[in-house]
């Protein structure tokens, strides 16, 4: 397996021996705005910040529980961030001098690999930013690294194993660490809940936020389509494709939100982004669950009970702080969806991945097909476990002017969107959807793949009518199943973000879900010693 370019030997040497002082552990797990309150009273630099989470990197990701979650850190870091603490003012933005982690799909135009995972990416770097990028750096953030991720973001092989990629290897469950961190922002995910940076960013085409934000029990926001440029993202699809936040509260979640939301001509669907942007901490309001009217679609309960049990008590919650449940709700059209969306993705895989591979000259792999060669001739790093049986039903599609595709398209989007969300929010007057996300995390099983109880997120789950309409959703911690977090989901109208946000926070406030993980062997098992605090 290929390692991090900051290799392990070289983190060593500056990290020898480093003791988890409790300072240390409080900058692990803090929020942005504690941590901003610190570098403004000068207890905290930026460049400390950054050294501390490269040290737990090393110490967490690299040795002791060996989470893989980190494809590698960005080797510019710390002087970026004493470049930082050396301009700080008292009027820098919240993200100025908070270390960010991008999941290794989104460029990055400097000496870090942009690799979806894949060798066939890793050969050199991306030319530019991609705009997020762009965006976070323009923010005063500090690049902290590439997230693992479930390799050309799950898209590849039908029976994979989240958190598995050639390039980074298998991103293990801070909670539980046989248990599986799911896909495909499986390192962005991990990393978050075991305190190896703030905040990160993620991406999603259906599930890709939420269930790795579920079961890593933090928060994902996977925003309306087009609010997040695109722009310099390995993609699956330009229909469904969103980058998001990836969070231990909601209040960072927000935060990074603002940040990286707008317009941007490099990605024609952000034409709407700037009139509907905000600041999304406006929205944080304690008492945010009063007078919400929420709709529950118990059409995805019923399979999962500990996520069935999380459910009923989150709505107890909801009711004590004042919303008005209403239950259940039916989401029309729910069972036509998979296959049309399957339909509409392996055309777009295609024709999108082409289009991205013309943007990195110096590879050797311009189309699909080039890239199912490499992994046939690289079989041995590519494929131990899965084949690639997408990339081969993808490659096998036409173009995007094929009828098949424009009838699924356009038959797709309007169940998902016009008659299935839009319809269920009109029929009851409400204001969101509620939905259990995936249950506790899964054993991980490179050989038979995923064992998602309540709905693939390939092709399934709660996450997939907003995924496919391009309407937002947000997971958000509720409860605990035997030592594993388990989530929520709200979803709603497009742009509907200062809703769900409003609502999350409400409810987070009232339970308090997060922990810390103890990074044991196994549920009910021993921590592993080194690392573990």
């Amino acid at each position: 397996m290929m390692r991090p370019s900051l290799a392990p030997c070289l983190l060593a040497a500056l990290f020898v021996a480093a003791p988890l002082a409790a300072q240390e552990h409080d900058d692990a797990y803090a929020s942005i705005a504690t941590l901003q309150q610190q570098m403004k009273a000068g207890q905290l630099s930026s460049q400390a910040l950054t050294r501390s989470f490269l040290e737990r990197i090393h110490r967490i990701d690299q040795s002791g529980p060996s989470l893989h979650a980190v494809i590698e850190t960005n080797p510019d870091a710390l002087k970026i961030a004493a470049a930082l603490d050396a301009k700080r003012t008292k009027t820098d933005g919240p993200l100025y001098g908070i270390p960010v982690l991008l999941k290794d799909n989104i460029d990055t135009g400097d000496h870090e690999r942009t690799t979806a995972g894949s060798l066939a990416l890793a050969a050199a770097p991306a030319p530019t930013d991609a705009t997020v990028t762009a965006k976070l750096r323009a923010a005063g953030a500090v690049i902290l690294g590439k997230g693992n991720l479930s390799e050309w973001a799950s898209f590849r092989s039908s029976h994979s194993s989240s958190g598995w990629s050639g390039v980074g290897g298998q991103t293990k469950n801070p909670y539980a660490l046989d248990r599986n961190p799911c896909g495909s922002s499986s390192g962005p995910g991990a990393a978050v809940a075991a305190g190896l940076v703030t905040v990160a960013v993620g991406t999603e085409t259906d599930g890709s936020i939420l269930c790795p934000s579920s079961m890593n029990g933090i928060v994902g926001i996977k925003p309306t389509l087009g609010l997040v440029s695109r722009a310099g993202i390995v993609p699956i699809s330009h229909n469904q494709d969103t980058a998001g936040p990836m969070a231990r509260d909601v209040a960072d979640a927000a935060t990074l939100l603002t940040v990286i939301a707008g317009s941007d001509p490099r990605d024609p669907a952000t034409i709407d982004a700037d009139k509907h942007k905000t600041d999304y901490t406006r929205f944080l309001d304690p008492n945010g669950l009063r007078g919400k009217r929420i709709g529950v679609v118990r059409q995805f309960a019923g399979n999962e009970p500990n996520a069935d049990r999380v459910l009923d008590a989150a709505i107890a919650t909801m009711k004590a702080q004042g919303a008005i449940i209403v239950d259940p709700v039916k989401l029309p059209h729910l069972n036509e969806l998979g296959p049309l969306e399957m339909t509409v993705l392996l055309y777009d895989f295609k024709h999108d991945l082409k289009a991205y591979l013309a943007t990195r000259t110096d590879l050797k792999v311009h189309t699909l097909a080039d890239v199912i060669a490499f992994d046939k001739a690289h079989a041995t790093q590519e494929m131990p476990w899965f084949g690639q049986d997408l990339f081969e039903q993808a490659e096998a599609k036409g173009p995007l002017t094929d009828k098949a595709y424009l009838d699924a398209l356009a038959k797709v989007k309007r169940l998902a969107g016009p008659e299935g969300i839009d319809a269920a929010l009109k029929a009851h007057h409400l204001d969101a959807l509620l939905a259990p996300s995936e249950g506790p995390a899964f054993m991980t099983d490179p050989v038979l793949g995923d064992h998602i109880v309540s709905g693939d997120p390939t092709i399934g789950g709660s996450s997939q009518p907003a995924a496919i309409a391009g309407y937002p959703s947000i997971a958000v911690p509720a409860g605990w199943a035997h030592g594993l977090p388990v989530g929520i989901v709200l979803f709603g109208a497009k742009w509907s973000e200062p809703t769900l946000i409003s609502i999350a926070y409400g409810f987070e406030q009232h339970t308090h879900a997060w922990r810390a993980p103890k990074f044991l062997n196994t549920v009910d098992g021993k921590p592993v010693a080194e690392g573990a605090p």
